[in-house]
């Protein structure tokens, strides 16, 4: 019997209808859309009156960790919040101008200084690594906030798919630490669960997609290396962290149709359940990424715009354009 699956939404079924896609990912099939290029930064900023700066931070082990640092040109503001970006690609691929154009977004709503962080990718780098450069590019913006203009307590840490679960493990290990403070998390269809056995993990496996549950496989495989299960610790695949408790305030949306709904759903269910507040959008008829692939669709819009809404509620010395 054929497995059932909530329909897309007919505008994003129509658009996707002209994309290439796939079931599985392959070392061969990854080292290809590794050289496909980056994103291009210039025709994002073009419009935009703002400051770039690159700079480069040590890693634990003393590897260098680029950032990319937009920030507004003649702001009126003393200090500004930060919106910490984290990239997607299943980590795997990716790179810190990936999906660079939705935190932008929150530059102009909110003058907001936007760092995006060129964490180590897997499978040549494994276990905790990841998510310790996130970390460790984020105690670097809170230590330069004076320099950087950033409010120190106006710091959102956000990212989508692979960058969404990094930005959960980072939070994670930030409450766990003590520092920095982190105002709010903001997690768009975030890669939460390497257990990869949840009913939407089923319902989009063996059928070709945009992030199915044979490349959510890979992706996990990758990261984790040779780590037994007893070793994967809640930093890494944040669903399996016990508790939730103490957790700035979080945003989560997912797609009703893709693979990552119910870690999504379940992980905002137990920030309720542990006292925290959360905010959850499943967006009916979304498949994995689907604003960001194709912001012009009127659901795209529509999700963009309710995260801005939340930010400004969140931010609220800060009005949205």
């Amino acid at each position: 019997m054929a497995t059932a699956r909530p329909a897309l939404d007919p505008e994003l079924r129509e658009l996707l209808a002209d994309m290439p896609l796939m079931s599985q990912l392959s070392p061969e099939v990854l080292a290809h859309l590794r050289r496909l290029p980056s994103t291009p930064i210039e025709p994002l900023l073009a419009h935009r009156h703002v400051d770039r700066r690159e700079v480069t931070v040590p890693a634990k082990d003393g590897a260098p960790i680029p950032l990319s640092v937009f920030s507004p040109a003649n702001t009126n503001h003393t200090t500004s919040p930060c919106i910490y970006w984290i990239h997607g690609g299943g980590m795997v691929m990716g790179d810190r101008l990936s999906q660079i154009d939705i935190p932008l977004e929150w530059l102009d709503a909110f003058g907001a200084v936007v760092v995006s962080v060129d964490y180590r990718l897997a499978p040549e780098a494994t276990g905790t690594t990841l998510v310790d450069d996130c970390y460790q590019g984020l105690l670097w913006v809170a230590e330069h906030s004076a320099d950087l203009g950033i409010d120190p307590a106006q710091i959102v840490v956000a990212g989508a798919s692979a960058g969404g679960g990094l930005a959960a493990g980072v939070t994670l290990l930030a409450r766990d630490l003590g520092t920095p403070a982190i105002a709010a998390q903001m997690l768009i269809c975030p890669m939460l669960d390497h257990r990869n056995t949840s009913t939407s993990s089923r319902q989009y496996s063996g059928v070709p997609g945009v992030w199915t549950g044979e490349m959510n496989e890979f992706g996990w495989r990758s990261v984790l290396g040779g780590l037994a299960e007893s070793e994967v610790a809640a930093y890494i695949s944040p669903a399996v962290a016990d508790d939730l408790s103490g957790l700035p305030t979080t945003y989560v949306d997912t797609g009703s149709a893709e693979v990552f709904r119910d870690e999504d759903a379940d992980y905002a269910t137990r920030i309720w359940a542990a006292g925290g507040q959360a905010e959850l959008h499943v967006w009916a008829g979304g498949f994995h990424g689907f604003d960001a692939l194709y912001p012009q669709a009127s659901i795209s819009a529509t999700a963009r715009r309710t995260r801005t809404d939340w930010l400004a509620r969140v931010l609220p010395s800060r009005s949205a354009a």
